[in-house]
This record gives structure tokens, sequence and C-alpha cells, in this order.
């Protein structure tokens, strides 16, 4: 027996200030007529309080949720859903299950009539009327009618807010206003039958057999459903006579089935299988499928992708898929929002495909810029632009990393899916805030990794504390396996074994075999000092021209933000330089010699102004000229792109005096760098070495493929010329 915990005021929470079931207890007498109102019904509830509800003269019940009377359905049961038997589940209560079921159908059957609200979301309060003939108790609040809602569970009882209604003129309209609510059948349906039918279910007898079979079908139910079906996908489009289904695995072949019956179904998803797998020719799988349908497909990627997915639509040789004739439209994530795309339809496409995701795990707003408006980020653009604006839109999102730091960067790549509505799947998984089940599942992983408060972390743990809605979620919207999961469930026998990782062997040559160059660590310092004032042309403005590129129209907000640019870019050119060294002393001197000659193209430029202008030339001088002669003049009176900076507005001597130093200093480097030629490069004599090496290995066979990758297209370039003869590694 629960000790009773009653309140000394007006409130009941089964925390502090008592337990509602306690209010209960020691309200209804015998002969109680009584009016609930209740979200969820558990037969133990019942159970806990049957010495009391057995003697009442009356109750009726009125649910105020009707997706938990839809779940009743014996034949469409989702066990997850409903709470007529799942609620204080100890084993005790699991052994007397079939009995409290049988002794609460019976009651129901004897005393009891159910209604239910029929829209749902549309009543959420909770009450509880009892009359003792003519003396009315009320209490009203959070509570449903559930062991935990009552607090008479021996522990883990909600903290709930209710409220004891102590007017007598209060407890008579609670009274009137739920008859109005009973009796209005366009908002309430009887639902007595599907509550017993359903009970039934609970105290009937069943050989072990059928619940065997009853189990594994429940368990299974959806995916037999679709299979029996073929899934969503329908057939009828010659899909599976494409060139790309043919070159599929088995394994791609079933994550693409996957992909387009979650898209069909929930409008996206997210495959999220290993590198290595296959994500690429999948969502070449995904598309062909759409585009059968006659639907517009857009594929987002890194700039640096852009070649890669435009070859499987170009007429071109190297094009593995010419037969399926592709036709979607390939952009580049940095070309949403620019201007050169203003007209660009982005609302017409019926399917965006959006690769490496993860760059859209920020959803944050823009920030507010100097003159007041604010910046709409990529983020943005892409969901008020092409998900949201125009035709119904898809998404289908690729990432092998789709959670980068926290698993709020996983929630904004769903998002995008549900077009920014986080109540999306409410209805059709009963998930009522995606943002919600991720910042629960985030604090329970926290708290897992915490070192201090979980020393062992152990996996097994951190799965039974993460939310069933997380699974739910993630199973619904996304695709992702491993290398080791494809290997367990399909083999290897088709498609062969994955290549072994071997780690990797670093190697640190110097650069020049003689040793005249510089050591890294020289350069780095030599290289730090340089002023690379050719990228610093503000720092030059006389003081009594600062003003007017601070106040002149567009100049307000260029000016500052210049200034800073100038700063970050000399820092970027002298960190460049030095990865060109890393990647090869070749690319290195490409890159200096470069700087170089932009410098004597503006000392050139300065000399010409200098020789044929003065500094009171008009500044009306560009009104009387044609287009051209404009756009001509401006480029002999101007430096700067995005700052136009007039010539004549510049401490030119002092500039000047500068732009030789750099150039100086970048041509004494440049010599050295120069200088080191192949046969003295130490990095590429290394490099043929190691070649040698694998070229004569017992093991290796006679291939004499090379695979060199590198960062830089000279550098490729450059090792390619070198390695192409065999003599030159011989």
């Amino acid at each position: 027996m629960i000790p009773s915990r009653l309140s000394t005021s007006g409130i009941w929470d089964n925390h502090h200030r008592g337990a509602i079931g306690d209010f209960l207890r020691s309200k209804i007498l015998e002969g109680s007529d009584l009016s609930f109102v209740s979200a969820y019904f558990t037969i133990y509830a019942y159970a806990a309080l049957k010495e009391q509800l057995d003697g009442i003269e009356h109750l009726r019940f009125l649910f105020g949720e009707p997706r938990f009377i839809k779940s009743l359905d014996p034949d469409k049961t989702e066990k997850k859903a409903f709470r007529i038997e799942e609620d204080a589940l100890s084993l005790y209560n699991r052994l007397q299950q079939k009995r409290i079921a049988k002794e609460c159908s019976d009651w129901l059957e004897r005393k009891v009539d159910i209604r239910s609200i029929i829209k749902p979301g549309f009543l959420h309060g909770k009450m509880y009327h009892i009359d003792n003939n003519g003396v009315q108790e009320a209490i009203i609040g959070s509570s449903n009618f559930t062991v935990h809602g009552l607090g008479l569970a021996a522990s883990g009882n909600n903290i709930e807010l209710n409220l004891e209604v102590d007017s007598t003129r209060d407890r008579k309209d609670l009274k009137n206003w739920f008859d109005e609510v009973w009796d209005d059948k366009a908002l309430v349906e009887d639902v007595n039958a599907k509550v017993l039918d359903y009970l039934a279910q609970l105290y009937q007898n069943h050989s072990p057999e059928f619940i065997y079979f009853k189990t594994l079908f429940h368990i299974f139910e959806d995916y037999l459903s679709e299979a029996e079906r073929g899934g969503l996908l329908d057939e009828r489009t010659g899909f599976f006579e494409s060139a790309v289904w043919d070159m599929l695995y088995d394994f791609q072949k079933d994550g693409v089935k996957g992909a387009i019956n979650k898209i069909l179904k929930h409008h996206g998803c997210i495959i999220a299988d290993s590198v290595g797998l296959g994500k690429t020719f999948e969502a070449l799988a995904v598309i062909k499928y759409f585009e059968l349908l006659n639907g517009r497909v857009l594929v987002l990627c890194p700039k640096k992708l852009e070649d890669n997915w435009k070859i499987y639509r170009e007429n071109d040789t190297r094009n593995p898929l010419l037969k399926d004739r592709f036709a979607f439209t390939v952009l580049a994530h940095t070309d949403l929002g620019r201007d050169i795309y203003e007209t660009h339809n982005w609302g017409n496409y019926d399917l965006v495909v959006i690769d490496e995701s993860h760059n859209f795990r920020n959803n944050a707003r823009g920030k507010v810029q100097e003159d007041g408006t604010r910046k709409t980020t990529r983020y943005e653009f892409l969901m008020e632009r092409a998900l949201k604006a125009g035709v119904d839109t898809k998404v289908l999102l690729l990432s092998a990393t789709p959670v980068n730091n926290r698993l709020k960067d996983l929630r904004n790549q769903f998002l995008l899916i549900t077009q920014d509505q986080d109540t999306a799947f409410h209805e059709s998984l009963d998930i009522s805030s995606i943002a919600q089940v991720m910042k629960n599942a985030q604090t329970n992983f926290t708290q897992w990794a915490d070192p201090k408060k979980n020393p062992e972390r152990k996996v097994r743990r951190l799965l039974d504390v993460l939310d069933s809605t997380f699974f739910k979620l993630l199973d619904e919207l996304t695709i992702a396996r491993s290398r080791r999961h494809i290997i367990s469930y399909y083999g290897s026998e088709e498609m062969g074994e994955f290549p072994k990782r071997l780690k990797p062997i670093a190697l640190y040559p110097t650069t020049d075999i003689k040793g005249y160059f510089p050591s890294y660590d020289d350069l780095h310092a030599a290289i730090s000092e340089y002023k690379l004032t050719i990228f610093n042309p503000s720092a030059y403005i006389e003081d009594t021209y600062v003003n007017r590129y601070i106040k002149d129209g567009e100049q307000l907000l260029l000016f500052n933000d210049q200034r800073k640019r100038e700063f970050y870019l000399i820092g970027m050119m002298r960190t460049n330089y030095l990865k060109r060294l890393e990647s090869s002393v070749h690319s290195f001197a490409i890159s200096i010699d470069r700087t170089i000659k932009k410098i004597d193209d503006l000392l050139e430029k300065i000399d010409y102004f200098e020789g044929n202008f003065n500094e009171y030339t008009s500044p009306d001088l560009f009104n009387d000229q044609g287009e051209e002669e404009e756009a001509d003049l401006l480029e002999r009176l101007t430096v700067g792109k995005k700052l136009s900076i007039r010539l004549e507005h510049l401490k030119r001597k002092e500039w000047k005096r500068d732009l030789k130093k750099d150039r100086t200093q970048l041509i004494a480097i440049h010599e050295k760098a120069a200088a080191v030629t192949a046969d003295r490069d130490a990095k590429l004599q290394e490099l043929k070495r190691l070649i040698r090496n694998k070229i004569s290995h017992p093991l290796n066979d006679g291939n004499q493929k090379v695979l060199v990758f590198t960062a830089f297209a000279d550098t490729a370039q450059y090792l390619y010329a070198n390695l192409k003869a065999r003599k030159s590694i011989a």
C-alpha cells in the first residue's frame, strides 16, 4: 500500500503537495457519481483505486485525446502509442495483467460510459468531478488517469500541477461544462465498444504459438506491408531497367529503395552511409526515379565537387551513365543568394539533393549589417527560396558526418526536410517536437559522456537512457550503414573485400638536396615579416581623403570592412605561400612569381598615372566619356575591387617605396626557389624512391600503376612531368 500523501493546500502535485490519487481515495464514496476527463486510462490506475471505484454508482469517462482511442484497434496496434496496460510495469503487474484486465473490463461494462473527443489536440485539460448525493468535489490540472499521473506508483511518479476547486459555484459550473461537452455529438463519439474490445485481447487465453507469431507480426508489420506492395515505388516508371540501377550492388539497391520510400512518405531522407559506400551513385539512382516521374531535380554541392556531379549529365565519353540521359541542375552551395542567380527559379524543383549536407547544420539568422539590413544566410535562402517557395519540394541529404559537434546539427538538417516545421511528424510518427527529441537526446548523451558522472561510459547504458522517439526519428528519416554492417548482412562475395586501411607513413625530407634553400622555420619567420603592401592600399589613403571614403554612399559600408579584409588577406597570402611550399617548391616558386608580377603591374600603373595625370584631375572627368572610355579611365585612375580608391588620393611615394621593398624580398626568395631544379628537389626524389620500392616489392605482381594525390594543380602537373617517363624513376 502506498502511504497517503494529502495536500495541505489546494495544489496537488504528486510531489510535496499531495498525490491526486489520495484525493480521489478520500473523496470517492459508495454511490458516487463521477465525471472524469483524461488523455489516458490504464487498468493499473483502476486497480490502484479498485476499492473505491467498484462501489460507485456511475462514471462518465471522456478521452481528451482521440489518437489514443485510434491506437486501440487490435489489428493495427502500435505498442508504444497507448497505455491501457503500459503503466507501472513491474514484474508483479505483468503477472497480474490478465486478471486486472478482466476485472476492469467487467467494471467498465457495468458502471462506465466512455466517450472521446473527435478532433486531435482539441482538449488538453484533465478533470476529476465527484458528486456524492449533491455534495460535489472537483480537481482540475494535468494528471492523466494512470498510476504515475495519479501519484500512486511506488517511485517515479510524475510531478503534476492540479488545483482543487473549493468554490461551490465553480464545482457546479465545472459539472455543467462537462455535461455540455459530453452531450455535443459534433465534438465527441461513443468509444465503449473499442475499449472493451481491446481489453478482451488482454485477458483471452492464447496458445504460445499464436503469441510468438503475433509478436513477430507486430515487430515487422510495417516492413511486411511495404514489402507486399513493393514499398511506395512505382514500378511502372522503368526505373529498374535504368543504367544506374544496374550498376548498384545489392546493399546500394536496398539503400536506394529505402531512401525513395522515406522521401515519398516523409518528404525527405538523409543517406549517411560511411565514406566509400557509394552515396553519390545511390543519390543518382534516387534522382533517376524522380526524373522518370517528370520531376525537376537540383543538386547542391560544394564548389570543388561540381565537375564530379556534372559529368553524369554530360554527353561525354567519360560519363558511365550516358544511357540514362540525366537532366538535373548542378549548383554550388556558394551559389545560393548570389546576384548572378537572381532570376533563377529556385522554387521550381520537385527534389533538391544536397551533397555534404552537414554544411547546412547552422540555421542561425544572418547578422544585421551597418546599414540596418540583415544578411540572409545560405541556410535561410535555401529554406525560403528553394524549399518553401513554389512547388512541393522533397529533399535528399548526403553526408557521412551529419553530426559535427552537437545533435543540433542533425536537427537543422531534419528541418530542411520538414521545411522548418518542428511539429511535422506529430500525426504520422506521434513526435510532437523534433527539437525537443533532439534536445533530450543531447542532454542524455552529454550526461553519459561526462567522465565524472559516468566514469565507465558503456554504450549499452547510453542506448538505455536515450528516448525511443529519438531512435524512431532516426529510423524513419535516415539510412546509415557502415562497412561492418555491409559485410555482416550482405557479405563480400558480390563486391569483394573492402581495402584495408594501412597506417600512414610520415616522411620529412628537406626541400633542397644541396641545402641552399632556407629551412621551413626560417622561411616562415621571413615571410611573416613581409608587408605585402600590394594587398593593403587603404593604408595609404591621404588623411584629407579618408572621410570621403567613409561618408560617400556605399563606401560607408565597405571602408571599415575593407581594412579588416586587407589585414586578413595578407595573413592568408602568407599562409598560402607556406602551404604551397609544403606541396612542392615548384608550386611555391609559381606563387611568389605571381605576386612579383602583380607588384610590377601596379608600379607600372602608378608611374603611368603620374606621367599622364595630375592631382588636380577633375572629379567630373568621367561625365563626358562614353561607356567604354569611362571604364578604361576608371581602370587607369583607381585601385581596388570591392572598394575603388582613386590613385590621386593615395600616398603614392610611400606606397611605391614599400612595394619596391616587398619586390626585392620576394625576388630574393624566388631566385632560391627557382634554383631547386627537379634533380635537387628532395621531396620529388623521395617520392621516386617510394615508387621504385613499390614496383619492386615481391607482392606487387608487376603492377606499375601509380596514383598520387596533391592539393595544387601546378604541383600535380610538375609531378606528372617528372614521373611519366619510366626512366625518370628507374
